[in-house]
């Protein structure tokens, strides 16, 4: 798996998950939501994700994370 559709993934699955738990247990989840928000938005406007340094570590690749990606 590349990391571009593995943070995908990952980031689906943070922001569902912080959804179901703050309609089910408290509100206070949506900080959860509103953090990786931020980290998108940081990640976008820099450049720089510390997730992908970290799988980059652990020697995961970039790659095409859709379908109709070609890769050269």
């Amino acid at each position: 798996m590349v990391i571009e559709k593995f943070m995908m993934i990952m980031v689906g699955t943070i922001v569902l998950l912080s959804a179901i738990l703050a309609y089910a247990i408290s509100p206070l989840w949506l900080l959860l939501t509103g953090f990786v928000g931020i980290n998108l938005l940081i990640s976008g406007f820099s450049g720089f994700c510390p997730m992908v340094y970290i799988l980059n570590k652990f020697g995961m690749k970039h790659g095409c994370a859709f379908r109709n990606c070609r890769e050269s």
